[in-house]
């Protein structure tokens, strides 16, 4: 999935998280199994530290959840 230095700057206006920071999470995701609660619950986390949000157990789950049964959209770019 290639994204435009467009959209890396934009999310970087949102969230403060810099190309290199977004890259290495995505590396990170690749290399690991999405369905995997444990490894989802680890990345939200570190979102949740990076951009400074809080995401409380309830947000969490609803998150996991939509990974798990394949509920994200396809089309980031559309939520920056």
């Amino acid at each position: 999935m290639n994204f435009s230095d467009n959209f890396f700057k934009k999310v970087e206006k949102k969230t403060s998280v810099d190309k290199d920071t977004i890259l290495s999470l995505a590396d990170k995701l690749q290399k690991n199994n999405l369905k995997d609660e444990a490894t989802l619950r680890e990345v939200i986390q570190e979102l949740s530290k990076m951009t400074g949000r809080v995401v409380d157990k309830d947000k969490e789950d609803k998150i996991i959840n939509a990974v798990k049964n394949d509920k994200v959209p396809k089309d980031i770019d559309k939520f920056i």
